[in-house]
């Protein structure tokens, strides 16, 4: 059963929007919140820690892409498992991935909120970060093609931006401030610091979420990963080095904005250039959060499409073919983080979605690879098996890392999953078959025309 003209996504999108959205939904991981990761780990420590999640992602993105390319949904990693799985698992990665796209909004409208209150003291925090999220939800409501232009033109900024930052701060490194107290919690603090290395990568899977939006998907879904973890790779390492090694570390170690405060130290709190420098700031946040409402959304369309969320969830706007109802309620649950949660916590809640989502998707491509030998890849897993093994295993020892030092965060976080279970196969949900031609593409292949 084909979805009706209403439920159809528009394909519009290029490799350059793909770039920009890769870039995008990840680059504010190279404003803040990876600074964290000093505060328990030291610079070395976190340096050991980013390099792993660097090889994790490395080896993950060549592997997702092989699914992306081949199962073009909007639901990412939600219809990988349910097509290699079945119901539960699709359910277990779709959770996973809702609650990666949906917290990782509110922690970027925190720094947002920051942002502005470095620059302007009285501006409060909390209301500003509410106020980014209403405008871009009216944003993302008016087009796909029109938001992504948007990010296309942030994410060039963004970028300049910080190869401006490295140039201005990387006069003044000094590698004796770089390894001052390098790893004063030892290979603990390694382990306790991965979640705040994996938000230096974290959302780039978001362009599995605007497949359906694609021209020529199977073609140039691979390029937008590729060329955008590249960009990634080398901006995480150069900030990530460059500002360790400016002052002593841990004055930047607590801060939703240490770029700004970086450049306040080298060139002067007073000085012009600080101040400019943390206004274009906040166009690196403005691309990520505009790309995380973006991905967020076409999750919750995508599950309520196949029945595991409210049905009016994937309902379309006629007017500006856009998931409107699906927009608003990832704003809802990005609201109510804002007021109940710091910027640490929403983060770690984040990320260990992301790394759920990582495993199940790893898992999936080792059962459709047996399942579905005959299924079209354009692209192929470079390395196959041991490019999915290694993300699979390296995802596994993040997820175990962060529930061992985040033990209380961990159980809100499978509770939830527990809770979202049981209500699911009490609905008899796990016996309904979803009628999804990209999902089910064999079984619709196999139903007689009339």
């Amino acid at each position: 059963m084909t979805n009706s003209n209403a439920e159809q996504l528009k394909r519009v999108l290029k490799p350059v929007h793909l770039w920009a959205i890769a870039v995008g939904l990840v680059i504010s991981g190279e404003y803040f919140g990876w600074n964290l990761g000093w505060g328990v780990s030291g610079t070395i420590g976190f340096l050991i820690a980013t390099l792993v999640i660097t090889v994790m992602y490395i080896t993950f993105i060549f592997s997702y892409t092989e699914l992306t390319a081949s199962i073009p949904h909007a639901g990412g990693a939600f219809a990988y498992a349910y097509r290699a799985m079945g119901p539960i698992a699709g359910l277990v990665a779709g959770y996973a991935t809702l609650i990666d796209f949906l917290f990782a909004t509110p922690a970027i409208a925190f720094a947002l909120g920051s942002y502005l209150h470095f620059l302007y003291q009285p501006i409060p925090v909390l209301q500003s970060a509410i106020f980014f999220n209403l405008v871009f939800i009216a944003i993302n409501i008016s087009g796909v093609k029109e938001s992504a232009t948007f990010s296309v033109f942030m994410t060039i900024l963004a970028v300049a931006e910080l190869l401006l930052f490295m140039g201005i701060i990387s006069p003044h490194f000094k590698m004796g401030n770089y390894l001052s107290h390098p790893m004063p919690f030892g290979w603990g603090g390694v382990f306790a610091a991965l979640p705040f290395a994996v938000w230096f990568y974290l959302a780039i899977e978001g362009v599995a979420m605007v497949a359906e939006e694609v021209k020529e998907p199977k073609r140039n879904i691979p390029k937008g990963y590729i060329y955008g973890l590249g960009t990634l790779i080398v901006l995480a390492l150069g900030v990530m080095i460059l500002t360790g090694g400016i002052t002593d570390w841990r004055k930047l170690s607590n801060l939703d904005y240490p770029l700004p405060e970086a450049i306040g130290i080298v060139l002067g709190k007073a000085n012009g250039l600080t101040k400019i420098f943390a206004s274009i700031g906040l166009f690196g946040l403005i691309a990520s959060f505009h790309g995380t409402i973006l991905a967020s959304s076409r999750q919750v369309f995508a599950m309520a499409r196949g029945g595991y969320l409210p049905r009016f969830l994937s309902g379309v706007s006629n007017r500006f073919k856009t998931p409107h109802w699906a927009i608003f309620a990832g704003g809802i649950v990005s609201f109510i983080a804002l007021y109940t949660g710091t910027t640490a916590q929403i983060i770690i809640i984040s990320v260990m979605g992301a790394v759920l989502m990582y495993m199940m998707s790893m898992i999936s491509l080792f059962i459709l690879r047996k399942k579905e030998p005959g299924l079209e890849r354009p692209f192929v897993s470079p390395l196959y098996p041991y490019f999915p093994a290694i993300a699979l295993i390296l995802s596994g020892v993040c997820l175990v890392a962060i529930i061992y030092y985040n033990w209380l965060l961990s159980l809100y976080f499978f509770g939830g999953l527990a809770v979202v279970i049981i209500i699911f196969m009490l609905m008899g949900k796990h016996k309904v078959r979803i009628t999804d031609d990209v999902l089910l593409e064999k079984a619709v292949v196999m139903v007689p025309t009339e």
